[in-house]
């Protein structure tokens, strides 16, 4: 029986997920500026795309590298997966156009690359992912960076904190992403069951301490790994989204549907709500967070402390270039010996007050306001990563921004002394 346009209005919005996380933003009505044609807007972002992303895609293995400049030849998974999926939200918007001039197509594929890409280095491990089942800890685990050219491994379990649960999370959330807006990811048989794997390593987060999305696991950086919420929140995301789902999409049967264990989702569940609002036992709150709490993750369902949660992150990392990372964070500080991977005991006093600034958690908080229908949080957020833009002409005229803003050596010497 259809129901009164009354009741529906009335009606809470669902929390649920259902075919997609974007399905909230039909609801959205924020102020858009209307410059040209619909044409002419995505023509400017696929430019943009073009010439910050897809150009230094790898033509072999898909991935993207981390760095753009120099010799490097490392792929993160999570640099990839993020690139991969600017890729595909334009492809989605350049579906409204009749004639996309075969764009549409190109970034789609240029998505289906990466995803394959990073689930060729991972099936390259099958091995590894066989021992973590059976023994969790940073030897057995999934590598997180790879030769962004051959998908070969670099740097060994001693020489970098490859356990990164969060990083196959993500992979997991991304890949049901994709593949329920009509992607074709996942092609046989063999990698159905590898998926199912990486999901019973992905169902034991709860347990299983990690380095973390810093890579650096315990705050003060001495090898030891921690619990993260961020690391619980995103496997939490990606169990919901995977369980009872067919990774061939539409033309899948009963063979290709992944399952979940219900009670491991519901540990994940009660450990993420333990641990909030802070980020581990050595972290009181992390910028981290904002990604499992809200785009992609969307990992709570407690308003309450969703909202204690960001409060907290917000009101004690907040700066004016940025977010920082964590409090007492020494990273690229002036101060931070870049010859040590690990700090001495009590070192991290040291970068008290002169944590470096990350501008990009900026955009996590435009996007969160545009989910949740916030226009004062967009334009909040906008107006403060104004002054950090960099214009550019290469390709369609588009702006940048740094990575990371340190301060200055008399900024710290004026911090310290303090």
């Amino acid at each position: 029986m259809a129901r009164s346009p009354g009741a529906a209005a009335s009606s809470p919005p669902a929390l649920l997920r259902s075919g997609s996380v974007y399905e909230p933003l039909k609801s959205i009505h924020l102020p858009r500026p209307d410059h040209g044609t619909l044409w002419d807007r995505l023509d400017r972002y696929y430019g943009i795309v073009k010439a910050t992303l897809l150009r230094y895609q790898s033509p072999t293995t898909g991935l993207f590298p981390t760095k753009t400049c120099g010799d490097d030849q490392k792929a993160k998974v999570h640099d990839s997966l993020y690139c991969a999926a600017a890729a595909w939200a334009l492809a989605l918007a350049y579906r409204r156009l009749d004639d996309d001039q075969g764009r549409t197509h190109e970034l789609e594929h240029s998505a289906v690359k990466c995803m394959r890409g990073v689930l060729y280095c991972y099936m390259r491990q099958a091995d590894k992912v066989q021992q973590f089942k059976q023994d969790p800890r940073p030897t057995t685990c999934l590598h997180s960076i790879f030769h962004v050219r051959t998908g070969d491994e670099l740097l060994t379990c001693e020489e970098y904190g490859h356990l990164q649960i969060n990083a196959v999370s993500l992979y997991l959330l991304y890949l049901v992403e994709m593949t329920s807006s009509g992607l074709q990811i996942i092609y046989n048989t063999d990698e159905v069951s590898f998926i199912q794997n990486l999901v019973f390593c992905v169902e034991r987060v709860y347990r299983v301490p990690d380095f973390g999305v810093w890579e650096r696991g315990s705050k003060y950086n001495n090898g030891s790994t921690e619990l993260h919420s961020s690391s619980v929140g995103l496997a939490k995301a990606a169990l919901e989204a995977i369980n009872g789902f067919n990774l061939f999409g539409s033309q899948g049967c009963s063979w290709s549907v992944i399952f979940v264990d219900l009670d491991a989702h519901n540990r994940n569940r009660q450990t993420l709500c333990s641990l909030l609002p802070r980020e581990s036992r050595s972290h009181n709150t992390d910028a981290a967070l904002l990604p499992c709490i809200s785009y992609p993750a969307f990992a709570l369902d407690d308003e309450a402390l969703f909202m204690q949660t960001l409060d907290k992150v917000v009101r004690k990392l907040k700066g004016k270039y940025g977010f920082k990372r964590f409090l007492r964070d020494g990273y690229r500080t002036s101060l931070e010996d870049p010859n040590r991977r690990y700090y001495k005991p009590a070192e991290i006093k040291l970068f008290d007050g002169i944590e470096c600034e990350f501008p990009i958690f900026f955009l996590y908080m435009m996007i969160d306001g545009v989910f949740r229908g916030d226009a004062q949080q967009v334009k909040e957020y906008r107006d403060l990563l104004t002054p950090v833009l960099h214009q550019t002409t290469e390709g369609t005229a588009g702006s940048l921004f740094q990575d990371i803003f340190p301060l200055t050596f008399s900024q710290c010497s004026s911090e310290t002394c303090k």
